[in-house]
């Protein structure tokens, strides 16, 4: 159970309606290798009773946002979820502004460019154009999910909370990363400080591969990280000198764009 769900289990009675956000638990146990959940899956996941679960299960099967495969006894997203997913990427005014600079970006560059905003321990990409050269380890795609303590996009995120809220989301990724955590703090807060004076931070979590975030702050909209990143030989240090510059340009026109789609 990540940290998002565990506040909501934890949230008081007068905020949250506690069938809703327990219903909403179960579409969240789903994500990477758990396209099929049974029962038994949902209770670990969740830590909720089965009792409640098979009833809340029952529930969404019947609005039509799980499927039941009777013959599996597992339940499957249903279609309801896309069509949610859908008008939220349609209805981002941020997507709307920065998804064609973003494209402008990376292929006149030749590297990548992605778009990601927090959901507890990880980021989620809204967006990603991906035009660098050499080939990539892995394909990007809108909804992916990667780790906020590991990545340039992470650590540019937890560069914008509050100092409570950071100390309650370190505490939290150390429960993750328990074994490795010393030296992985010190690069997050070496990368916090680094976006408070240079405006970005960078990141090399992956063999050769170099990434660049900053955050984008659009009044009215939750924060959004916007990275470059590129596989390469070449140091952290050359890659910063190469795109740091362009990566702020980009951030500004973005921030820019939404203002146009959203005056006043």
């Amino acid at each position: 159970m990540n940290a998002s769900e565990k506040a909501l289990r934890t949230a008081p009675d007068t905020v949250l309606n506690r069938s809703l956000e327990r219903g909403l638990l179960l579409l969240r146990a789903f994500g990477p290798g758990a396209d099929a959940l049974g029962n038994g899956d949902f209770v670990e996941r969740t830590g909720l009773p089965k009792a409640t679960v098979s009833r809340l299960a029952r529930t969404l099967v019947e609005c039509g946002f799980l499927e039941h495969d009777a013959a599996r006894q597992v339940y499957r997203l249903g279609v309801p979820i896309l069509s949610v997913a859908h008008a939220m990427r349609t209805g981002s005014k941020v997507l709307q502004a920065g998804a064609p600079l973003m494209r402008e970006a990376a292929q006149k560059r030749q590297i990548n460019a992605g778009l990601a905003v927090a959901d507890g321990d990880d980021m989620v990409y809204l967006e990603s154009f991906r035009y660098n050269q050499r080939a990539a380890l892995r394909t990007v795609v809108s909804g992916q999910r990667v780790p906020m303590e590991l990545t340039a996009l992470g650590r540019a995120h937890l560069s914008t909370l509050s100092e409570d809220e950071r100390a309650a989301r370190l505490a939290s990724l150390e429960r993750r990363s328990s074994r490795r955590w010393k030296p992985v703090k010190t690069q997050i807060l070496e990368a916090i400080d680094q976006v408070r004076r240079l405006g970005y931070c960078v990141a090399t979590w992956q063999p050769e591969v170099v990434a660049l975030a900053t955050p984008l702050i659009v009044p009215g909209h939750q924060p959004v990280m916007l990275n470059f990143s590129v596989r390469t030989t070449d140091t952290p240090s050359g890659v910063s000198t190469a795109l740091a510059a362009p990566l702020l340009q980009l951030r500004d026109a973005i921030v820019h764009a939404v203002a146009v789609l959203e005056p006043g």
